[in-house]
């Protein structure tokens, strides 16, 4: 099977040994995103929502860059580190996968 790393000139580039995406056959694999804007490298605000948002638009940016979008997404793993923000989490991530949702854990 054909691998071919996905360039994303969006982003900053990783800091560390991995790629943002890596298309293999007809599949393409994301690394995970946070809530870092691309512009200045810092977390996103001081919410939950502001951060949902900007890990979703970050990984966006990496499905666009592979050719594909947000609606062709089979499986999310989502991290939370206060369970307390678990609705505004869910509510701002809804909006990204607003038909055809992906499974999740």
């Amino acid at each position: 099977m054909k691998k071919e790393i996905v360039k994303v000139d969006k982003l900053p580039k990783p800091a560390l040994p991995y790629s943002h995406g890596v298309k293999a056959g007809n599949f393409i694999f994301t690394a995970g995103q946070v809530g870092i804007n691309p512009e200045n490298g810092k977390l996103k605000g001081n919410s939950i929502k502001e951060q949902t948002e900007q890990a979703l638009a970050n990984l966006t940016t990496v499905l666009e860059a592979a050719g594909t979008s947000m609606k062709h997404v089979v499986k999310t793993t989502v991290f939370i580190s206060d369970f307390k923000d678990f609705k505004e989490m869910n509510e701002t991530y809804a909006r990204f996968f607003p038909d055809n949702q992906p499974a999740r854990s």
